[in-house]
């Protein structure tokens, strides 16, 4: 007989052997290296069938006895205990998700861990993680994932149904279902976001790239104009033909005018502390002026820095061919995105909203409150990465 003492007493397996300690009455707990399975063998026209019940300590001892009894009073009822449980199943979603969790989080880094914990509550768990396994349809997933793409996170909705087809793998190879709904392919249900030619790291490299612009050997004005195309996550050109008259430093805002934006319409970035304290320091050296770089700071004969300036510098960092100045602005979007800032917000703040001739006269100045404090958070965020280990 298994006691409560004897299950936490009993070490998971080595990898590819298993072991099986008996209860009583048919009712055993299978031991693999990712856990302890209960499984309670019986008969059906006198053969042999085997059914699981959960896993141990989310299914207690004393549960799974319970089960066993309920299984057996179903037997007796002559009812298939198997097919009893395709058509109720105690296993949720938010259930199998959290074992998957458990089991695949190890040497992962925390932070890495997190992300990935956070993106399963908020776009995945919150929405099907009460129904149950055998309860998803495919359907149900690709409407999932198309409500996530709607609101311009198709990185996101690309990674959400990457994640459930690797929890229902682990869930048919753990014996809680047999069926995977994940069996299509993104580009069947998701549009292609159209490729273009602008370099930008993974979000695991942001951090390092930050610690070498803070260290980078040339002028501190190029180093200066990196950090705000950091922190703003405006165009390049928008940034490198910025003039004083159009920051207002009384309210924390930089004005761009309509001439200046691709869309043709002015654009408000809010400016965080981090950003003001960067154009202070910058005001010491070409305050004077009408630029804020102007061409004399980088030895050439056009008004203001040239783009090459930036990615010369990043050139220089070892980056090249693989971030750009632009490279900023995409960071910017999946990594808000994925912390589920108001993809209207974002949207707003990277001047991409459509814009007609009745709104393009005020869309600029939309969402300044919450925008301001996303840009503040976006500085402190980046403030955070840089200082990591």
């Amino acid at each position: 007989m298994l006691t409560d003492r004897l299950i936490k007493s009993s070490k998971l397996t080595e990898k590819g052997t298993t072991k099986t300690i008996a209860d009583s009455g048919g009712l055993s707990l299978y031991i693999t290296h990712t856990g302890k399975y209960w499984r309670l063998r019986y008969y059906i026209a006198g053969k042999q069938q085997v059914i699981s019940l959960g896993q141990y300590p989310i299914l207690s001892l004393l549960e799974a006895r319970q089960k066993q009894l309920e299984i057996k009073k179903q037997l007796q009822n002559g009812k298939n205990p198997m097919l009893e449980k395709k058509k109720v199943s105690e296993w949720t979603f938010e259930k199998i998700a959290k074992l998957w969790l458990d089991n695949w989080q190890n040497n992962k880094s925390q932070r890495h861990v997190d992300t990935v914990k956070r993106r399963l509550e908020v776009d995945i768990l919150a929405k099907i993680g009460t129904t149950t396994i055998d309860e998803i349809t495919t359907l149900i997933v690709v409407n999932l994932v198309k409500d996530i793409a709607s609101r311009g996170a198709l990185d996101i909705a690309n990674r959400a149904l990457q994640k459930i087809g690797q929890i229902f793998r682990f869930a048919i190879a753990n014996g809680y279902t047999t069926t995977n709904p994940v069996s299509i392919k993104p580009n069947e249900i998701l549009p292609t976001r159209k490729k273009v030619n602008l370099a930008r790291i993974d979000e695991k490299e942001l951090g390092e790239l930050l610690q070498k612009i803070e260290a980078y050997q040339g002028t501190p004005v190029t180093r200066i104009a990196i950090k705000l195309m950091a922190l703003t996550f405006v165009r390049t050109s928008e940034l490198i033909n910025a003039k004083w008259s159009e920051f207002d430093f009384e309210r924390s805002r930089w004005n761009i005018p309509a001439d200046r934006m691709k869309m043709k319409t002015p654009h408000i970035v809010p400016l965080s502390r981090q950003a003001i304290s960067l154009l202070k320091i910058l005001h010491h050296v070409s305050g004077n002026g009408d630029y804020l770089f102007p061409s004399d700071l980088d030895c050439r004969k056009t008004p203001t820095m040239s783009n090459n300036t930036i990615l010369k510098a990043l050139k220089r960092m070892g980056y090249q061919g693989r971030m750009t100045g632009h490279g900023f602005r995409g960071l910017a979007s999946t990594i808000l995105h994925e912390q589920n800032y108001n993809h209207e917000h974002i949207e707003v703040q990277l001047a991409h909203s459509p814009r007609n001739a009745v709104s393009a006269a005020y869309n600029h100045a939309l969402y300044l409150e919450p925008r301001a404090k996303m840009m503040q958070d976006w500085a402190d965020y980046l403030d955070k990465r840089r200082n990591e280990k």
